[in-house]
Formats: structure tokens, C-alpha cells, sequence
């Protein structure tokens, strides 16, 4: 295991492999840097990049809430937050820019880091990420309420039986990771993400963003709805749209082949095809 300290003395867990031009990839809500597995071999294979996962804080082995001997505060649970959490990791390990990739969540980081810190990011691409929270399914909405998720999280037969109506069309594998990776999340940064994730809306803010954006989706999404993609492209001209016609929330896993082509072109040449 991988891990610096930061300033506020809490511990961020990372993975690395490769060498070259150096890629952050960033997991989503109740995930992991595992989500990324295959995809760091794949890009690790191609001999031309050097790839991170991090895992943000409150989820996998990153510094979990104030039960933990780390203690985060709750405003590290945001989605800014998040961003300066990147932004430190960056500065600590020396990388002066580079291609962030973010899934879901993780997306909506990458693209709050690249317009706080445009220097820092080359490229930036999202996999079924929500620019505007408010098309989060309804049962994520639902989590951002502190009260609902108490209840949620008291009793943990609620939080499996959310997680089948969710992933009942998904594939074991990702129900399996998913529902290991939520037992490393904490109450805190299971309802504090989301809530600050719902509320979000990047449409604005997004015009300013001049950088080569990939976005790539899944038709078939029912976590985050695939006109997050019309939105994404709508409000920037460099932005770049891959929609996977056979897959759901989870690209990578659904359509691998599609997915690392898409994100092959656009590494290399700034598009998707």
C-alpha cells in the first residue's frame, strides 16, 4: 500500500504502476481506486503512461470520519474538497500536470480540479459523471439526507437491498466490489458526498473550460442519467462524447474494449476517434 500524509495530517492511500506520462484516476461514491484495476493494466500496457488511483478520503483505505484514529472533518467529505485533495497529492508527489480521468463522483472532481486549477490538468475525461446533481437516481438524492441515511446506515439489510435495485442488471463482479467497498465507507462520507454531489451543477462554470474533454457514457446508465452527456457538450465546445450503447454505469467493465479505445484516441490525440 501507497499513502502520503497531508498537511492536516490525514492519510491519502494511492496506487501507481507504469512510467511515462502520468494519468489520476479518480473513483466514484462508495467506491474505490479497485474500480480502476483493469484499466490501470490496460494503460500500463501500452509502455506510455504513468497511472494513479487515490482514494478520497472516508473511502477505502484513505483516512476514514471521526471514529477513526485520523480524524477528517466533515467539510473533507465535499466535492471541493476533494479537488484540493487531488491538487495536494499532485504537489507532495512532484507531478506538475496531468490527464485526470474521474468516474461517476470522481468525474465531477476532475472537472472542478481542472477549472480550480487549469495549469494543472492537461486533459480531463468523465465516465457516467453528473454535471448537474439533480440527475443523480433518486435513491442516491435520498442518501444526501442526513436523517435517511442514518436509518440507511443503522441497519445494513437496507443498504444491501438498495444496492440490488441498483445493480440487479449489473454484473456480480460489480455488485461484489461494490457492496465490499461500502463497508470501508463511513455514515459520514456516505451521506455527506452524495449531498454535496446532488447539489452541484457545473453548467455555468463549464463554459470557461477550454481544455480536450472526453466524456464517456453509458445508454443504458440508471445511476447517472446519460443526458449528462448532451449537457457536457452543450456547454463546451472541446468537450468529446463517447456513448456506449451496451452499458450501464460502469463503462470500463461493460464494454472494455469500446472503453479503452475511446480513451486510447483521446490520450494520444486530444479526441475520440
Amino acid at each position: 500500500m501507497s499513502s502520503i500524509v497531508t498537511e492536516q495530517g490525514l492519510l491519502l492511500h494511492y496506487q501507481s504502476i507504469g512510467r511515462g506520462e502520468p494519468v489520476i484516476l479518480l473513483h466514484g461514491w462508495v467506491n474505490s481506486w479497485r474500480v480502476w484495476r483493469d484499466s490501470m493494466l490496460a494503460l500500463r500496457d501500452t509502455g506510455k503512461y504513468r497511472v494513479y488511483t487515490l482514494d478520497f478520503w472516508g473511502f477505502g483505505e484513505s483516512s476514514k470520519g471521526p471514529s477513526a484514529s485520523a480524524s477528517v472533518p466533515a467539510s473533507s467529505f465535499e466535492i471541493d474538497s476533494y479537488v484540493e485533495m487531488v491538487y495536494e497529492f499532485m504537489e507532495k508527489l512532484g507531478i506538475q500536470q496531468a490527464t485526470i480521468l474521474g468516474h461517476s463522483m470522481g468525474g465531477t472532481v476532475a472537472l472542478k480540479m481542472a477549472l480550480a486549477h487549469p495549469d494543472r490538468v492537461k486533459k480531463v475525461a468523465v465516465v457516467g459523471s453528473p454535471v448537474v446533481g439533480s440527475s443523480l437516481n433518486r435513491l442516491l438524492r435520498l442518501a444526501g439526507n442526513g436523517y435517511i441515511a442514518k436509518v440507511v446506515w443503522q441497519f445494513p439489510v437496507i443498504r444491501q437491498t438498495i444496492l440490488r435495485l441498483l445493480l440487479q442488471k449489473d454484473t456480480s463482479n460489480i455488485r461484489e466490489m461494490i457492496s465490499d467497498d461500502l463497508e470501508q465507507a463511513t455514515l459520514e462520507s456516505f451521506f455527506q458526498s452524495i449531498g454535496d454531489l446532488r447539489d452541484t451543477d457545473l453548467r455555468t462554470q463549464l463554459t470557461s473550460l477550454q481544455i480536450p474533454t472526453l466524456g464517456i457514457y453509458g445508454a443504458k446508465d440508471n445511476i447517472v442519467s446519460p443526458k449528462n452527456a448532451l449537457w457536457l457538450q452543450g456547454t463546451m465546445r472541446t468537450a468529446q462524447i463517447a456513448m456506449m450503447k451496451r452499458s450501464r454505469h460502469f463503462p470500463m467493465v461493460d464494454e472494455p474494449q469500446e472503453f479503452l479505445h475511446s480513451l486510447d484516441h483521446f490520450l494520444n490525440n486530444g479526441y475520440t476517434n
